[in-house]
């Protein structure tokens, strides 16, 4: 997310020139990042912050984007972000723009499906119709997590099973797009290793419509904030 693709500051060229240096000496598969923007006045705020989903700010990162990709050589991979509020001045939701910003640079996409749930529940948006309008040639990886639910809305803490009804947006998702590399997202509270890896084996189960329930894991309780987000919200544990 250190690239802050949606900022007003200017792109960080040293910053680009070490990360392609970088990409050069270790042949990833892709280079990605998260739709959003980080900071200003050189001052990182270390979250995901939203952007307003208007014409003028798709052509402005749409213009970002294709610097960053003529610097690295390659196509860059954008994930959406979970998001906690919405601009009033936005013009379209996000599945739009970043369907458009895909057609108009050539990146790719990285579809975490925690986050348009997370997001469904705090924006109340359908996260299937989400799921249906994002295109899925562009798609070249999907995120699972775990999210927190505070009640009035969730918060995307990477730090509990997978929900159930993120594991059918993602069984959805992958019945579009085709089988889709997937990644499994635990920061925190992170069980026993057996039942990690029976928690990413249900994404294979879910692939072939088999869903899954979301079951509780025995964690290890620790003093640790997932994310930034839930240490300003007060959530942190202790």
């Amino acid at each position: 997310m250190s690239l802050s693709i949606g900022s007003v500051a200017p792109l960080d060229h040293d910053y680009l020139r070490e990360l392609r240096d970088l990409a050069h000496r270790v042949r990833p598969v892709w280079v990605s990042d998260h739709l959003c923007w980080t900071g200003v006045a050189g001052i990182n705020t270390h979250d995901l912050l939203p952007l307003p989903l208007t014409e003028a700010c798709l052509a402005h990162v749409a213009a970002r984007v294709r610097v960053v990709q003529d610097v690295l050589g390659r196509p860059l991979i954008l994930e959406n972000p979970s998001t906690y509020l919405e601009f009033a001045a936005s013009q379209m939701p996000e599945w739009e723009f970043l369907a458009r910003l895909a057609e108009m640079t050539g990146c790719g996409l990285l579809l975490d499906v925690n986050n348009v749930y997370v997001s469904s529940v705090n924006h109340g948006f359908d996260p299937e119709a989400y799921i249906d309008a994002i295109p899925a040639e562009r798609v070249v990886q999907i995120h699972l997590a775990g999210h927190t639910d505070r009640g009035t809305h969730l918060i995307d803490t990477h730090d509990h099973p997978v929900a159930a009804p993120v594991w059918r947006l993602y069984a959805r998702a992958q019945a579009r797009i085709g089988g889709a590399a997937t990644l499994l997202e635990w920061d925190a509270h992170i069980p026993d290793y057996p039942d990690l890896l029976a928690e990413l084996a249900k994404a294979k189960a879910a692939r072939e419509s088999n869903l899954p329930e979301s079951e509780a894991i025995s964690v290890t309780e620790r003093k640790a904030v997932s994310t930034p987000v839930s240490y300003q919200l007060g959530y942190a544990a202790g």
